[in-house]
């Protein structure tokens, strides 16, 4: 537990001040979701250590040298696979390599991504009911583009997963919320 510990201390510090898009709420709340969802999914301590620390490097001052001296290789490489790697590129080109990254990730980076984005999607969701439509007006990409992204997100995920591990409820909740945002995904 000490290892969760340390990782809500660093991500609270490196968080501080920012805040979620839509509901203002502090951002830290989203990376402690992520590791609560990862400890419901039954995962080892360092799974859920790196699904709190999973934006620390791609958003704060950290760098990823930084995440391996403190918290190990294992969750290094974890946070590594759930950043985007070169933040210069455009929205798009940044998606595109997540959704081609994850296709053949390994099931520890699966399930952090899936953890964070069915966060992410869950908080739409609801932001969504409050604000209607309105909601895809504090994305810089709208609604459209955020379906492409999502639903090539599960899509990603689920690949090479075995019929057991994709019954896993980060994955099958991701699927349904994803369905509720956007509907099905066109043929």
């Amino acid at each position: 537990m000490k290892i969760i510990e340390k990782a809500i201390e660093v991500a609270t510090q490196a968080h501080d001040q920012q805040l979620r898009k839509c509901s203002g709420i502090p951002y830290v709340s989203h990376p402690l979701m992520v590791g609560i969802i990862l400890m419901k999914a039954g995962c080892k301590e360092e799974l859920v250590a790196a699904g709190i620390l999973h934006d620390v490097v791609e958003d704060t001052e950290w760098t990823l040298d930084e995440i391996r001296e403190e918290f190990g290789e294992q969750i290094a490489d974890i946070v590594k696979g759930c950043s985007e790697p070169d933040k210069s590129l455009s929205w798009e080109d940044r998606k595109q390599h997540t959704i081609e990254f994850l296709k053949d990730a390994p099931l520890e980076v699966k399930l952090v991504a899936g953890a964070d984005k069915l966060h992410n999607s869950l908080s739409i969701l609801e932001e969504q009911r409050v604000l209607g439509e309105r909601v895809w007006e504090a994305f810089k990409r709208g609604r459209e583009k955020q379906a492409w992204y999502y639903q090539g997100l599960v899509d990603s995920l689920c690949q090479g997963l075995s019929d057991q591990e994709k019954k896993l409820f980060i994955f099958e909740d991701l699927r349904h919320t994803v369905t509720q945002l956007f509907g099905e995904k066109p043929a």
